[in-house]
């Protein structure tokens, strides 16, 4: 039995969803829209201001899906009504961020500045230089967007220099003893 996938979502005032044929299911909200399809073996009904998501058989593959399903079609909820935010923190002499147009321009220690395409639908803000702050509609694209920043200088675990998130937490090593 699926906990999350039997889960009853409620649609938030202000907050438009519609299932098409084939599972495709659209989200309009204050923020914007998203459109996603799902799997044809699970069935997806709005009533009544909720959304129930169902599964016909118990097919490993099928059961699955159905909780990914819901936890999906909530993040799109989520997104479209309040959205998602992800803070990035660099740490190290020298590294610092700076928007120039539709351009992440990072510079972390490197020979030269890394420059990042920021993706349509994100929207960034570098309030001191040393932070950035990743916001948008979509959980996937904020959190893959932040994934591939971090991956460009990932903390190390001696100093700490590196990008990483805001609440992440380095656990630091000691270096080497000079004797014994």
């Amino acid at each position: 039995m699926s906990r999350i996938g039997n889960q009853v979502l409620t649609i938030p005032t202000g907050v438009e969803v519609s299932v098409a044929e084939g599972n495709i299911v659209t989200v309009k909200g204050p923020k914007g829209s998203l459109t996603q399809t799902y799997s044809s073996e699970l069935t997806i009904t709005v009533e009544n201001g909720e959304i129930k998501v169902t599964r016909e058989n118990d097919k490993k593959q099928i059961k699955s899906l159905h909780g990914t399903t819901t936890a999906l079609i909530k993040n799109m909820i989520v997104g479209v009504s309040s959205g998602f935010e992800k803070k990035l923190e660099l740490n190290g002499v020298g590294y610092k961020a700076l928007i120039k147009g539709k351009e992440l321009n990072l510079s972390l220690g490197f020979s030269h500045p890394v420059i990042m395409e920021i993706p349509e639908g994100l929207s960034l803000e570098v309030p001191t230089n040393t932070e950035i702050t990743i916001s948008g509609i979509d959980k996937q694209l904020v959190g893959e967007f932040a994934a591939n920043i971090r991956k460009k200088r990932p903390p190390e675990p001696y100093k700490g220099k590196g990008v990483k998130y805001k609440e992440e937490i380095i656990r630091r090593k000691e270096g080497k003893r000079a004797g014994k």
